[in-house]
């Protein structure tokens, strides 16, 4: 964060000073949620939660090195108290953007791929100038402020992951982080027992494009019709991408590699580049356009966006991180999140990394699906077996339409039973038991499902 006093975050958040000894004091550190994370100089904001109170870590927080403490009340330390730390620390990260000179917001929405997309901008952008851009997921009131509080006066680009839950959440954090590009990948079935159709969440999706300002650009996928019909809302200028012929950047001659990594020609008004992406999944085809759109407009050479994308890793934990075992068992851990489209992603990703090897599909329950929940994992569990999964392991009783689905579709083709368990701890044991030389394992679920231990347990523990 750039340096501010004491009297002008009290100011900018219109708080009130308590146990404040100097308001001259200068907070030149992070700005944090987590009292572990205080480094000497920090902003601590004491958020309360469903399972802790930060105020409850106000001292130490102050003992570890924070300067100042943004609290719902004095908490012994000095302090700008206000009515509520999360609004408050939306406003001071408005306050410091509009301070901040010559910076590009982009703000990147769409029900799967967010995390993903924001990782491959940060690393293209970072050829181009000093890029921040979220860790993890951090897309909501509390992670969209901690992503702008990270910036300063040498940021050039500035990546904001934007989600929502409802109506109006994105128009909330626009308002926070005002962009100057807005990218919007797709609209899928996540959240839909919140948003209730496709349409309704297309409309939440649609505010980070009615957010732009007249000389703004709308980022939108030319391969989805509910985001393409976007365009007519945006105030200025639009871009397109995907694999349709008249997308102004668009991917021809995709090929996978034995490993399930996508090879592409990136085709722009500019010029055109061969791309062999490192991330595992036809699926980050669609997340590269978008990344090479977005830099496109801000003018970075074609071929040097090529060489960019063909280089970039994953940043973000359990997002296809695939880990070849010593004994010859390969791990996709894709369990960070799960819905509908982002888990026939990663089957299809699974089919094409075994390519005739055996294939596991760990997979857990899918939340937020509301009345389609039960079709949807039925959907999930025909989608494994119609893609030749060999092994379908469905965890939880969430899961349940996933086996039941996967049960019933081998009962009418050749494949090795699918099997129900309860939990995680479970399925590890076994595959531990039932893994040999050669298979290849996804594991995927909605993150509350927990199972990214089992992926961990996988990979951290070969047996002998």
């Amino acid at each position: 964060m750039i340096r501010l006093d004491i009297a002008a975050i009290a100011a900018a958040v219109d708080g009130a000073l308590h146990d404040v000894p100097d308001a001259a004091a200068v907070v030149g550190g992070p700005v944090v949620v987590d009292s572990r994370e205080v480094v000497e100089g920090a902003l601590f904001v004491a958020v309360k939660g469903e399972r802790t109170d930060g105020h409850a870590y106000a001292a130490a927080a102050a003992e570890a090195g924070a300067v100042l403490v943004l609290a719902a009340r004095p908490v012994g330390v000095p302090a700008v108290v206000v009515d509520d730390p999360v609004a408050a620390m939306g406003r001071l990260a408005r306050a410091v953007l509009d301070r901040l000179g010559d910076v590009t917001v982009i703000g990147v929405t769409g029900s799967s791929g967010k995390t993903s997309t924001k990782d491959l901008l940060a690393q293209v952008l970072e050829t181009a100038g000093s890029t921040v851009a979220p860790k993890e997921s951090f897309n909501n009131e509390i992670g969209v402020p901690l992503t702008v509080l990270a910036a300063d006066d040498t940021t050039r680009h500035l990546v904001v992951e934007m989600g929502a839950r409802g109506a109006g959440h994105i128009a909330q954090l626009c308002r926070i982080a005002p962009p100057r590009i807005s990218v919007v990948l797709n609209i899928g079935s996540a959240h839909a027992g919140e948003f209730g159709d496709r349409a309704a969440t297309a409309a939440a999706k649609r505010e980070i494009v009615t957010a732009l300002p007249g000389d703004g650009v709308a980022v939108l996928n030319a391969d989805d019709p509910l985001v393409l019909a976007m365009a007519a809302a945006a105030p200025g200028r639009v871009v397109t991408f995907g694999t349709a012929p008249d997308a102004d950047v668009r991917a021809e001659s995709v090929v996978l590699d034995p490993a399930g990594r996508a090879a592409f020609d990136l085709v722009t008004a500019t010029g055109r580049a061969r791309v062999q992406l490192l991330l595992v999944g036809a699926h980050q085809v669609s997340n590269a356009l978008a990344t090479a759109a977005v830099a496109g407009v801000l003018r970075v050479p074609v071929d040097s966006v090529a060489a960019a994308l063909s280089s970039a890793g994953p940043r973000s934990r359990w997002r296809m991180e695939v880990t070849e075992r010593s004994d010859g068992v390969t791990v996709v851990n894709d369990a960070y999140n799960a819905n509908p489209e982002s888990v026939a992603a990663a089957l299809h990703a699974l089919a094409s990394i075994a390519a005739g090897r055996r294939s596991w599909a760990v997979l857990g329950e899918m939340l937020e699906l509301g009345a389609a929940s039960d079709e949807e994992h039925e959907a999930v569990g025909r989608l494994a077996v119609r893609l030749g999964v060999d092994r379908v392991v469905a965890v939880g009783d969430g899961a349940r339409g996933v086996f039941r689905a996967a049960r019933d579709a081998v009962g009418a083709s050749v494949g090795e039973e699918p099997v129900l368990v309860a939990d995680g701890a479970t399925a590890l044991d076994l595959l531990r038991a039932e893994l040999r030389s050669g298979d290849v394992v996804l594991v995927k679920a909605s993150r509350r499902a927990g199972l990214e231990r089992v992926a961990q347990g996988l990979t951290e523990e070969v047996p002998a």
